[in-house]
């Protein structure tokens, strides 16, 4: 979900914390990933026929190319959230997540404090 309009729905805690979980769930999927590569490594000197051993470098090739996909998904969305929460603390009373949207474009967004009513920009 994109950062403003995950602040306008949910708020930034929220979207923050949904970030973090949908990241999390990619990071699992490589975890699978890893174990089906164990699984058909050991599966290639198993077996002796030409058609299970092209399934199983089949399947390392389908698990190595998802599980690569997944590490990379898992780090983008982990660093964009991250990035995010270094930028939501108000620069003039120090209060964290306590903003809402002002004026929004593609990327970026300027947001103005709760407690202190100043605004600074928050996004990429």
């Amino acid at each position: 979900m994109k950062l403003v309009e995950g602040i306008r729905k949910h708020g930034f805690r929220k979207w923050y914390e949904r970030e973090l979980m949908h990241s999390h769930g990619y990071l699992v999927l490589a975890f699978i990933c890893a174990i089906g590569l164990m699984a058909a490594f050991e599966g290639l000197f198993e077996f002796h026929t030409l058609a299970d051993k092209l399934m199983d470098v089949a399947s390392i090739a389908l698990c190595g190319l998802v599980g690569i996909w997944a590490l990379r998904r898992y780090l983008y969305l982990l660093m964009h959230a991250e990035a995010a929460a270094q930028q939501a603390e108000c620069p003039g009373c120090g209060t964290y997540a306590r903003f809402i949207v002002v004026h929004a474009r593609e990327a970026q967004a300027q947001v103005r404090c709760k407690q202190c009513e100043h605004v600074w920009p928050i996004g990429e």
